[in-house]
C-alpha cells in the first residue's frame, strides 16, 4: 500500500505549521508544500519591521479571543489544543526563545524574522518535507476514486490524498476560483487593517509626529478604539487607527472608505473638562504664550497647530486669550473631525476580513464537512485579529489543529 500523499497549497506561516505537524503526526506520510510565488514565508519575512511579531503574551484564552474581530467563537475551541503558551514551548524547544515587549507582544529573542523562517525551514526539511517554489495551483479536482488532482499553472498534474488550503486570503472573490466546483460558503473577502487616507487635512505637514493615547471613531457609527496614533503623509495610521479598521472592516468597505473620522486627542476629558483644565491653566500662566505652553504634553508642533486652527496668533499670552478662541481650541482637541477618502494597506500585512465559513468545517479538525479530505487553516478562514501577533497566532493555532488531522 502506497503512503498517503499530503499536499498544502500555501507557504507561508499557517502551511508550514501544517505540514510540520502533519509530517511529525503522520511520519509514514509524504507531505509537499505547494507555494504559488517564488520564495515561501514572506509575511513573517516581513512583519513587525522585519523582526516577526509571533504571537502575543495572552495566555487566558478568554482574554485572547477578544483580540478577534472575527472568528471568536470557533477560535476559542481552537485555541483548546494550542494556544499561545503552547507556541512559546513549540519554539523554544526548536531552540528559538520569544521574549515580551511592555505591550505583550512577542518577538525572537534574536530580534530578527530570519530566526523564525529558518526554524521553519530547517524543521521541514528535516522532516523530508518537500518544498515547491513557483507552483500556482489552476484548478483543483476531485476525481472518481475520491483523490484530489491539483493542475499546476505548468500544467504538470499532482495526486493527493489530503489537501490543506492555506493560501491566505484573497482581497477578492476571484482569487478563489481554482477551488472545486461545491465551493465552501465564502464570506465575502475586504480588506482588515489599513491605514486612512485624508488628503485634505491640515495636519499633513506633521507627517511623523504621533501621541501615546487617542481616541478616534466614526462618526455615525458605535466604532471607535483608543490607542497611539500616528500622522503620516497621507492622513492617519497607528495602533489606534488599525484597530479601528479591523473591528470596522465592513462597515468601512460599504461606506466605500469615505467616511468622517472623529479625533479625541485628549480622551480622559470630554469638552467640559478640558475646557475647565483649559481656563485653570490659563490663570496659572497668564504670563505664557499660549503656542509655547500647552498643559496635555502633546508634541509641541501639534499643540502650534491646533493653536493656529483656533485662530490663536504667536504672540498671544494667555492671559489675554478670549473666551471664543479657547472654545475652539478645546473643540479642535476633543472633536477633530476629517474626511476620510480612502484607505492604504499597513505597510505589507495585509489581513483579509472574510473567507471560508467556519460552519462549513468540523470545529475540532477544520476538515470540510462536505468534502472529505480537504482541510483549511490561516487567513484563508473567516478569521483576523487586530495586530500584535494575533493574527500568527491564529495562523500557529488553525495550521497545527489541520496538520494534527489530516493524516486521520
Amino acid at each position: 500500500m502506497s503512503s498517503l500523499n499530503i499536499v498544502v497549497v500555501g507557504g507561508g506561516a499557517a502551511g508550514f505549521f501544517g505540514a510540520i505537524t502533519a509530517a511529525e503526526t503522520f511520519p509514514e506520510a509524504t507531505v509537499t508544500i505547494l507555494e504559488k510565488t517564488r520564495t515561501v514565508l514572506n509575511k513573517v519575512r516581513i512583519s513587525g519591521g522585519g523582526r516577526c511579531n509571533v504571537t502575543h503574551a495572552c495566555f487566558d484564552n478568554r482574554q485572547l479571543v477578544k483580540h478577534y474581530p472575527r472568528g471568536e467563537k470557533s477560535l476559542r475551541l481552537l485555541l483548546n489544543q494550542f494556544d499561545a503558551a503552547t507556541t512559546v514551548s513549540w519554539f523554544e524547544k526548536r531552540n528559538v526563545s520569544l521574549k515580551t515587549e511592555m505591550d505583550g507582544r512577542m518577538f525572537p529573542a534574536t530580534n530578527t524574522s530570519e530566526t523564525i523562517v529558518d526554524c521553519l525551514l530547517n524543521t521541514a526539511r528535516r522532516l523530508g518535507i518537500d518544498i515547491r517554489t513557483s507552483c500556482g495551483v489552476s484548478s483543483l479536482i476531485r476525481d472518481e476514486q475520491g483523490r484530489w488532482q491539483l493542475h499546476l499553472l505548468t500544467d504538470e498534474l499532482i495526486i493527493a490524498d489530503r489537501i490543506l488550503i492555506a493560501t491566505g486570503g484573497y482581497p477578492k472573490v476571484d482569487g478563489y476560483s481554482w477551488w472545486p466546483e461545491q465551493a465552501e460558503p465564502l464570506v465575502s473577502p475586504v480588506p482588515s487593517l489599513f491605514t486612512f487616507n485624508v488628503p485634505d487635512s491640515p495636519l499633513l505637514p506633521l507627517a511623523g509626529v504621533s501621541v501615546t493615547d487617542a481616541k478616534v471613531s466614526i462618526v455615525g457609527t458605535k466604532q471607535e478604539q483608543n490607542g497611539p496614533l500616528l500622522i503620516t503623509h497621507w492622513g492617519f495610521s497607528g495602533p489606534a487607527v488599525l484597530r479601528l479598521s479591523a473591528w470596522a472592516a465592513r462597515d468601512l468597505a460599504n461606506t466605500d472608505y469615505r467616511f468622517l473620522l472623529r479625533i479625541n486627542w485628549i480622551p480622559a476629558l470630554n469638552n467640559n473638562e478640558l475646557r475647565n483644565k483649559l481656563q485653570d491653566f490659563r490663570q496659572q500662566n497668564g504670563r505664557k504664550l499660549v503656542v509655547s505652553q500647552n498643559p496635555f504634553g502633546l508634541p509641541s508642533r501639534l499643540w502650534q497647530a491646533f493653536a493656529s486652527e483656533a485662530g490663536i496668533s504667536d504672540i498671544q499670552r494667555w492671559a489675554d486669550l478670549p473666551a471664543k478662541p479657547l472654545n475652539r481650541l478645546a473643540e479642535q482637541l476633543t472633536n477633530s473631525q476629517f474626511q476620510v477618502v480612502g484607505k492604504s494597506t499597513f505597510k505589507d500585512e495585509f489581513v483579509t476580513c472574510g473567507g471560508i465559513s467556519f460552519g462549513s468545517l468540523h470545529p475540532e479538525t477544520l476538515e470540510s464537512k462536505d468534502q472529505a479530505g480537504l482541510f483549511f487553516a490561516g487567513e484563508v478562514l473567516d478569521v483576523d485579529g487586530i495586530t500584535g501577533g494575533f493574527n500568527f497566532q491564529s495562523a500557529w493555532t488553525t495550521g497545527y489543529v489541520a496538520g494534527l488531522n489530516i493524516g486521520r
